[in-house]
């Protein structure tokens, strides 16, 4: 097992520090775990705005500072 799948991290997630064990190896990864997948969802990280179609490009690093807006439809 990679080294960082073992240790916890901490991402700042809409504002608040949150923990995690083992690091996910990209975003699509944190947003099927954080259970956003499939949801229309907006993600901006370290300032800037990821599209939907990198989100499995998208690298994580511990200390990165994510704002997950989801989409609500009405009338």
């Amino acid at each position: 097992m990679p080294e960082t799948e073992s240790q916890s991290f901490t991402l700042i997630l809409n504002g608040a520090p949150r923990h995690f064990s083992g690091m996910p190896p990209h975003l699509a990864a944190l947003m099927r775990a954080l259970g956003y997948e499939g949801k229309r969802v907006a993600v901006e990280l370290n300032g800037g705005i990821i599209p939907k179609s990198r989100y499995a490009a998208t690298p994580l690093k511990n200390g990165d500072t994510l704002e997950i807006v989801i989409a609500v439809g009405g009338g």
